[in-house]
């Protein structure tokens, strides 16, 4: 399988209110929207994939997706969430893994970690 592009689609119960979340809350840029101009898909870019969300869920979220964002300063993106009332289900902190890490959930309660790499962390090192 030669994979040429990615994303996550999203069917949440309130299509608007999540589009919100996605943008005004976590701050995603938008890649584009389709679809009736009363409620149109939206997808966002995810750095190196993308968010689609589109449609709406008949239930809850389908299945245990969660979502990983890494993201420059945890702190300051702690802060910024908690401000604009996010719900935080995790406060930031080292992970044995060495990852600091924060828990977050979408209006739909889909799990996103937000990530920060720190800069004595393997994933950083150079290995040439």
């Amino acid at each position: 399988m030669e994979v040429l592009s990615s994303r996550v689609l999203l069917r949440p119960a309130d299509p608007e209110r999540s589009r919100r979340f996605y943008r005004d809350v976590l701050g995603l840029a938008v890649y584009r929207e389709f679809g009736p101009p009363d409620d149109p898909g939206r997808v966002f870019f995810l750095g190196q994939g993308m968010l689609e969300v589109s449609g709406k869920a008949d239930g809850g979220p389908s299945g245990p997706i969660r979502i990983w964002l890494q993201v420059r300063d945890l702190r300051a993106e702690h802060e910024r969430l908690a401000a604009l009332g996010a719900v935080i289900v995790r406060e930031p902190q080292r992970e044995p893994w060495g990852l600091d890490e924060m828990w977050i959930e979408d209006p739909d309660g889909v799990a996103i970690v937000l990530v920060e790499v720190p800069a004595d962390h393997p994933l950083r090192r150079d290995t040439r």
